[in-house]
């Protein structure tokens, strides 16, 4: 029995689009990305997966109104489609402990730097780029790590450095760490943590 997935997004989806290619080409072969869910009723990450055929729903923050309210519906949808693991990517929300703790070793982000470099609160989309350019590191990346109540500070389970080369400008730097790191590490741990959910069901 595979592993079900539920991919939360705010935007894009660029890393859903990798996740679902992957999953298409028979790279995560032991889970299945069986729901997305955004809190943002116009990411085009929602098209992305309709294209797919995989299911979506939208959970707005404001209609919940309350922080609370907002992941008591979002464990309420994960619950109802029977899922084992969740992989934000690029979902713009930050979730609290009383969340987090239901789901430990269950919950993956994608961050585009090294952690513990240019981190933390304040530190996504493009300011991480502009926060590595700025420093002049000659190395940046991306990291893979589980998510607890500190914004990127949970365990660091895949990491891949990228190059950072004369005359890159935060959106040049962002793409190629797209493309050399996060659209491969994402589905990497996407396998790994769904193998090891799979084989503990086993047991």
């Amino acid at each position: 029995m595979k592993t079900r997935i539920a991919v939360l997004v705010s935007g894009g989806g660029t890393n859903l689009q990798a996740l679902l290619d992957a999953e298409a080409a028979g790279s995560i072969p032991s889970g299945e990305i069986a729901l997305v869910v955004s809190n943002n009723p116009g990411a085009y990450a929602l098209e992305r997966a309709k294209n797919a055929g995989v299911p979506a729903a939208v959970i707005s923050k404001k209609e919940c109104g309350s922080q609370a309210a907002f992941e008591a519906r979002l464990q309420g949808i994960l619950e109802l489609d029977a899922i084992d693991m969740v992989i934000l990517a690029g979902f713009m929300c930050i979730l609290t402990e009383n969340f987090t703790k239901k789901w430990p070793n269950r919950i993956l982000n994608i961050h585009p730097s090294l952690i513990p470099a240019f981190c933390g609160e304040g530190f996504y989309g493009l300011h991480v780029h502009e926060a590595a350019l700025a420093r002049g590191v000659k190395v940046t990346g991306a990291t893979v790590h589980f998510v607890n109540e500190i914004p990127d500070g949970g365990p660091i389970l895949l990491q891949k450095a990228v190059e950072v080369l004369p005359g890159d400008t935060p959106e040049t730097l962002q793409r190629r760490v797209m493309e050399q790191a996060e659209w491969i590490l994402l589905p990497q741990a996407a396998q790994l943590v769904a193998k090891q959910i799979a084989e503990s069901r086993r047991l």
